[in-house]
């Protein structure tokens, strides 16, 4: 056999796509891992199309996922994820991904890998091993089979499918049970000494993932923009990662720059929001202001996303239910449920947020996905 062959699924998860696989199909040192899944993918390509590989050469869709059944009491299944870089021999594990997060239940009940499976709403206890949280999935059931055709829309996904509800726990900060500091710098707004930008405030927070939130108006945005007008202009993109990295250093993610640069490109996020507003989203469809609280634009491996990352939306709700917070204040109120506009449409995001011993903390974070298993079988790479 000249290529090996290694059982897969390819699975749609909210806006996103990835290859999933059982963790103990691939070898347990991760160099050689991390090997086999660029060649998977079809990393680094300089051409930038992963045309050789399963990648999509986009960040939403150079992604995969590792799952196993869990040693832990009160996990079915452990989750890794893994941010494939397109051009560079780079797999980032730093962070989640809350898009694919909805995949993960459908696939280990599929796989055999939850124990009394029954009809109607099936919950999966998955336990995101990249940043040490818990997630509670509640995926549809009949006959015994995931339900994946529906009539739930999801903006960024052209057909409907089935609601998949998905509770992030606890998701102030990441890598730890406790939670870690929500706020790393103590502060829920920071002022940054960005190079060509000057002093900028920002809220650096943790929740789902690393994220840095600054107005769009800093940037010399609007807050409407679309992926052509950001993706196409190398200035602005170059502006950004020079922002997202420079904050990454001062949320203690990485010792420079240029290490954050190099080798987490996925985490943290940056993100910029301003007031409700109305656009012409990507699809053609008009997201009116009365129908929002905000938009957001947020970045993800070095370009504008389609959407909305997963992550990205638990990091909103959160900062949204937290006071003072640049989300916040864009807001104008602190809210448990808010609707954000993003390039593709809006989405509907909650946050139960409580005083503890005078801090604010957040239980969970909800939010809807869909999800839909699109190949199965194996995947092959060179020997």
């Amino acid at each position: 056999m000249t290529q090996l062959r290694i059982p897969a699924v390819y699975m749609r998860g909210g806006t996103s796509k990835g290859v999933f696989f059982h963790a103990d199909a691939l070898p347990a040192d991760p160099v050689e891992r991390d090997r086999i899944l660029l060649r998977v993918i079809g990393s680094p390509d300089p051409y930038g199309k992963q045309i050789d590989g399963m990648g999509g050469a986009t960040s939403s869709t150079s992604k995969v996922v590792l799952v196993s059944k869990s040693a832990r009491a009160d996990c079915d299944v452990d989750y890794l994820f893994g941010a494939v870089s397109i051009e560079a021999p780079v797999i980032d594990w730093s962070g989640n991904c809350g898009n694919l997060s909805a995949a993960v239940g459908p696939f280990a009940i599929s796989e055999g890998l939850v124990e009394g499976i029954a009809n109607g709403m099936q919950q999966v206890r998955i336990w995101q091993a990249n940043i040490g949280k818990r997630i509670i999935s509640h995926v549809p059931m009949r006959d015994g089979e995931v339900v994946e055709d529906g009539d739930f829309e999801l903006d960024g996904v052209t057909f409907p499918a089935a609601e998949i509800k998905l509770e992030f726990l606890d998701p102030g900060g990441v890598g730890d049970d406790d939670g870690g500091a929500m706020f790393p710098t103590g502060q829920v707004i920071d002022t940054l000494d960005i190079p060509d930008l000057g002093k900028i405030e920002a809220t650096l927070i943790n929740a789902g993932n690393p994220a840095i939130f600054v107005d769009a108006k800093a940037l010399g945005l609007t807050g409407c923009e679309l992926q052509e007008a950001v993706n196409n202009n190398p200035q602005l993109l170059k502006l950004c990662e020079t922002f997202r990295a420079h904050g990454a250093v001062v949320m203690g993610l990485a010792a420079t720059a240029d290490e954050a640069t190099a080798k987490r490109p996925h985490t943290p996020k940056l993100a910029f929001v301003s007031a409700a507003q109305d656009y012409v989203a990507s699809s053609g469809k008009l997201v009116s202001r009365k129908d929002i609280d905000l938009t957001v634009r947020i970045l993800s491996m070095g370009k504008l996303h389609h959407a909305m990352t997963g992550t990205g939306a638990v990091a909103i709700a959160v900062a949204a239910a937290i006071p003072g917070t640049i989300v916040e204040r864009t807001v104008g109120a602190r809210k448990d449920e808010i609707c954000f506009g993003h390039p593709s449409g809006s989405l509907s995001v909650g946050a139960s947020a409580v005083v503890r011993n005078g801090t604010w903390t957040v239980v969970k974070a909800v939010m809807s996905r869909s999800a839909r298993r699109l190949m199965e079988g194996a995947v092959r790479i060179p020997a």
